[in-house]
């Protein structure tokens, strides 16, 4: 007959062993959760302040001289990257040659679509980025606002305009917290962002950047539509 401590030595053995397959198959869950959260994770680019663009005579979502000859309409979406080149390589000098010279009045109207091509999305980065611009219209840095979105592009619905950001936009710009922070959480300007997207519509344009001069959409190169309107 075994003895007692022979008995639990054995008992104890049986045990580990009942238990090692449950021990194995939970670190290999812990091991595939964690394979799946970093594939989804996906880091979002540090706050880049940019360079501003805007002339010192702006009007909430226009700039330039009211009475100029030649009236010129961007509609874009802030998470289009066609946008987001235009800003970086061509506004700067339509702004410095046509609207500080006098000869263009321009006006941005947003046209916020982009964020629609995610399905069961319950938030949307091109609503949410062009009411967070109306936001910072109403505390008169619609423009400089309008910089940082283009300027902080990371790819299209991928993080670039979260909530968090478009607060980090606000307030590196100094704006009124409480009021931006209310504004954002509220919705209040997605209606407005819903009637220039009507705008957009109704104005003929399918895709962005577009622009028209004096109301007409133009179908080449801006700065030399720009130029044979001057011209008339």
């Amino acid at each position: 007959m075994a003895n007692r401590d022979e008995l639990k030595r054995r008992n104890s053995k049986k045990k580990r062993k009942d238990i090692t397959p449950f021990i194995i198959i939970g670190v290999l869950a812990v091991v595939v959760l964690g394979v799946v959260i970093l594939s989804t994770y996906k880091p979002v680019a540090k706050v880049i302040v940019p360079t501003f663009h805007a002339t010192s005579t702006t009007d909430g979502l226009t700039m330039g001289d009211p009475n100029a000859p030649v009236k010129v309409v961007e509609f874009a979406d802030f998470q289009c990257p066609g946008c987001g080149s235009y800003w970086a390589t061509t506004e700067s000098t339509v702004i410095k040659n046509y609207v500080e010279t006098g000869k263009v009045f321009y006006t941005f109207s947003p046209f916020s679509f982009v964020g629609s091509f995610v399905q069961n999305n319950p938030y949307d980065e091109s609503i949410k980025a062009a009411e967070a611009a109306f936001c910072a219209n109403d505390q008169g840095k619609f423009w400089e606002y309008h910089d940082y979105l283009f300027g902080n592009q990371i790819g299209e619905n991928q993080g670039a305009f979260s909530e968090k950001r478009l607060l980090a936009f606000a307030e590196s710009l100094s704006l009124d917290m409480n009021t931006f922070t209310t504004c954002l959480k509220s919705g209040q300007h997605n209606q407005d962002v819903l009637d220039a997207n009507d705008f957009a519509t109704k104005s003929g344009i399918n895709q962005t950047p577009s622009f028209t001069i004096d109301g007409t959409l133009v179908t080449g190169d801006l700065i030399t539509a720009l130029d044979a309107a001057l011209a008339k």
